[in-house]
């Protein structure tokens, strides 16, 4: 048996609209309210409903975060304006129709505002409503009124760059379709909001002057009413009906002050993360200084004679007691994190494993290609909430790589590690690490290039990209550093920098099929013929992708890949091996190799090999093919005798670069690489007609 109870369709469609008959039945209660008289019960009711709405839209505005959080706020002005002028209608039919009777013909609650409030004194009273009146006109709402006009004009003139700030994001692929859409639409609704409240301000505006008339006009037609018609002495009806009008003003002007408030505190904010509350809490007592100044300062007035002195002492220990308190719950911060991260690393290992559902191939997660792990206290730098600036850096590394290098690197994925030190990081290349270091945030690193005057007090310690002696030291040192001769860069410089320059060494290895692929994509869109005659009819994609490699490897840009597959074009019908080809690649790209390496000079500053030297590589050459047939000996004597020079070079100012016949570059390249990366070797087939060469050393005469 089925106990469920259906409601008629008609009920349901009735409770769906019940919103939406909401606005139309409150207009025709309004209108009602002024034309229909009202007894004194349902008066107090309204009033005290107005009252009660005005509170709720200011403590509203107070917990929103944002002005559009709060949009129906015009519209709800409008409202309880209209709420207001209908209620002064209602209450002076009544207050004329029926003052003669005593205070309370218009109800207790403008009893009770003639009475209590003012203390029977109508000239109280008046002095009282005419200063409220000044403060909401000539103030609050005139204050609220001009910020919504400058905001709504800032906000229309600032919607054509949001708008295109929007579609680049878009069209570079950072936002998807429906952020996008929302994004324009939240810049729509801004623009609308401010000039909604600029409009309603209005309404505010005119509700106080409104209410200074209705006061007046009631007071004067009482007297009128009073004295004509129900034959009161000038002196009882100006008591009677001044206090009625007086309290019936007063009734209408708070609740309209109130609201005035809300419209400013709405207008007035900047949009952040937290409410009004918030923000005044942590930015008036964030500087525990000015509390201890400030409760000095109170406490020294205190010890005036003839001031108050108990309340003036009392406040500026208050203040210096929360001065203290705040700095007290500072100091602890640090160790607090410290163990809250030890407290979760422990529960984590010592947690039971649960109950396991059945593997699958869910549970196998892809590797990232770049990956970038953070200490708790360096999340401040990639959070986007915190103003973390790595994360705009990232972006403009990954940028300028794509410019430099030639190729488009994988996004760096970040994550936060609570097994790594507070201020530590790593970075990992397909899930494997690759470089580490620490960063302390906060702090300034002073790398000494070599060139450096003096120490400075801090942490020693060295740059991890570059291996540099460096010293962590405190911002208010900067710029003595600088004067001394030192390299001073922020925390989050020191990871970019560092994940730049690993990027750019492991260049070869984040070149797989899909980047070559999108190179070639990106290359047909400008010349289809060349790349579809190509790949992969002549040369096969893994064996373009070698080419590459081969050349990010000895640190050759690849910009220019209209060159390198004309070349492969050229040559690739008559040899298929990667290492022939790349040698065929670099004579054509010959002239950007010296410039990248060389800008700028015409004179080429080159070691070469012993004549004596060079005839003994060749013969290894020609008896292992591969160079296998070097004598140990002879190869350690090779690696010192190329360090040594190359240092040479490196003292007098000049790009370590040794010069070879084509047949040994790819031999010694190879061989020399691994012991000294800063050495690069050149084939004479690869140096462009117009270059000079100056031989600096020979590797081998010894």
């Amino acid at each position: 048996m089925n106990n469920s109870i259906r409601l008629p369709a008609w009920m349901s469609a009735m409770g769906s609209n019940s919103s939406a008959l909401a606005a139309p039945v409150i207009i025709i209660l309004l209108l009602s309210m002024m034309i229909l008289p009202l007894p004194a019960f349902v008066l107090d009711l309204f009033f005290s409903f107005n009252i009660a709405l005005s509170v709720i839209v200011l403590l509203t505005s107070l917990y929103t975060v944002k002005p559009l959080d709060f949009m129906a706020f015009p519209t709800i002005l409008l409202v309880s304006t209209m709420l207001r002028l209908s209620l002064n209608v209602a209450s002076t039919r009544v207050v004329l129709t029926e003052g003669h009777t005593g205070g309370a013909a218009a109800g207790k609650v403008i009893e009770a505002f003639g009475h209590f409030l003012i203390g029977g004194n109508y000239t109280v009273g008046i002095v009282v409503f005419i200063i409220l009146t000044i403060i909401n006109f000539t103030v609050v709402t005139k204050g609220a009124g001009r910020i919504a006009e400058v905001g709504a004009r800032f906000a229309l003139d600032a919607m054509p760059g949001k708008q295109m700030a929007i579609d680049a994001d878009l069209n570079a692929g950072l936002i998807a379709e429906d952020v996008a859409r929302a994004r324009r639409q939240e810049v729509a609704q801004e623009a609308e909001f401010y000039g909604a409240m600029d409009g309603a301000s209005k309404y505010v505006r005119g509700d106080a002057v409104a209410g200074i008339m209705v006061t007046v006009i009631n007071v004067i037609g009482g007297l009128l009413v009073g004295i004509l018609q129900h034959d009161l002495g000038f002196a009882e009806a100006a008591k009677t009906y001044t206090l009625l009008a007086i309290g019936d003003g007063l009734v209408a002007q708070i609740p309209s002050l109130i609201i005035s408030v809300a419209a400013g505190i709405v207008v007035s904010r900047v949009a952040s993360d937290q409410d009004i509350g918030a923000q005044l809490t942590n930015q008036l007592f964030a500087k525990p200084q000015v509390l201890y100044i400030t409760g000095g300062i109170i406490g020294g007035m205190g010890l005036i004679p003839g001031m108050p002195n108990l309340v003036f002492l009392l406040l500026g220990g208050g203040l210096a007691g929360i001065a203290y308190a705040i700095n007290k719950k500072r100091a602890a911060a640090p160790a607090l994190e410290e163990a809250a991260a030890a407290a979760a690393s422990a529960a984590n290992a010592a947690t039971p494993a649960a109950e396991q559902e059945e593997a699958s191939w869910q549970d196998i997660m892809p590797v990232d290609t770049l990956g970038l792990e953070v200490g708790y206290r360096l999340i401040p730098l990639v959070d986007k909430g915190q103003g973390g600036e790595l994360l705009k850096r990232i972006k403009g590394i990954r940028k300028k790589f794509a410019q430099d290098v030639g190729f488009l690197a994988p996004p760096v994925h970040i994550r936060d590690n609570l097994e790594l030190k507070p201020s530590a990081y790593r970075i990992t290349l397909k899930g494997v690490e690759v470089g580490s270091g620490e960063s302390l945030n906060g702090q300034f690193l002073a790398i000494n290039p070599g060139m450096a005057s003096g120490t400075l007090p801090g942490l020693v310690t060295t740059d991890p990209a570059f291996g540099l002696p460096a010293t962590w030291i405190d911002a208010s040192l900067r710029d003595e550093a600088q004067s001394m001769g030192y390299t001073v860069v922020d925390a989050g410089t020191v990871v970019a920098t560092h994940l730049n320059h690993l990027i750019t060494s492991h260049a070869s290895e984040l070149l797989g099929r899909a980047e070559v692929q999108a190179l070639l994509d990106h290359l047909a869109k400008e010349s289809p013929k060349l790349v579809e005659d190509l790949v992969p009819k002549v040369v096969s994609l893994s064996t373009l992708q070698k080419v590459l490699q081969n050349l990010l490897i000895e640190g050759v840009h690849i910009r220019d890949m209209h060159s390198i597959i004309e070349t492969l074009a050229e040559h690739a019908g008559h040899t298929n091996d990667p290492n022939e080809l790349t040698a065929l690649v670099r004579v054509a790209l010959g002239r950007a190799i010296v410039q990248q390496l060389f800008p700028g000079s015409a004179e080429l500053s080159v070691m070469t090999l012993d004549n004596r030297l060079e005839r003994l590589l060749m013969q290894a050459m020609g008896a292992g093919g591969d160079g296998s047939g070097i004598e140990p000996g002879l190869a350690d004597t090779i690696a010192q005798q190329a360090g040594n020079a190359a240092a040479q070079q490196e003292a007098m100012g000049l790009t370590p670069v040794l010069l070879v016949p084509a047949p040994l570059r790819a031999l010694l390249s190879r061989f020399l690489r691994r012991a000294l990366p800063q050495l690069k070797v050149l084939s004479h087939s690869e140096i462009p007609e117009s270059k000079t060469i100056r031989v600096t050393s020979l590797v081998g005469a010894g």
